[in-house]
């Protein structure tokens, strides 16, 4: 099992390919391609490579799914016998990332997602839509 160690937004986080992850919000469209080049830590079949903070030349690719809103945590603030009172809600934003690659220090590829074929469910579908052949509806005129 490959994994890799990155560092992001001030946190850290353990990654394997085609593992979707909440990171503290990064300024990127949904569906773009995002590399991390802060990688601590690097572990694969052959053995485990740690950086010195980080690897020179590792990076890890993924992408964006989307940007979102964490949920609301009130922040409330009493002050006692002075009848004063504050309360503030707040959500963070977060974006939703999955790890597509994981290159090592030479840029070879440890780790890769697996893309998904055609379901069979869309196979079925496309069969069933070739089958049914639609008859033109005619209206004939009668006079009476």
């Amino acid at each position: 099992m490959s994994f890799a160690i990155i560092e992001t937004g001030g946190k850290q986080y353990k990654v394997s390919a085609s593992k979707i992850i909440e990171v503290e919000k990064l300024n990127a469209e949904a569906g773009k391609t995002i590399q991390f080049k802060k990688v601590l830590l690097l572990k694969d079949d052959k053995g485990t490579e740690v950086g010195n903070p980080n690897i020179n030349g590792a990076m890890v690719e993924a992408k964006l799914l989307s940007n979102v809103k964490d949920r609301t945590i009130l922040v409330f603030h009493k002050r006692r016998r002075k009848h004063s009172r504050k309360k503030n809600g707040h959500r963070q934003r977060h974006s939703k990332i999955q790890i597509t690659k994981i290159f090592s220090k030479d840029g070879k590829i440890i780790a890769q997602a697996e893309t998904k074929q055609s379901t069979t469910r869309q196979i079925d579908k496309e069969k069933v839509q070739k089958k049914i052949k639609v008859k033109p509806v005619v209206k004939s005129a009668k006079k009476k």
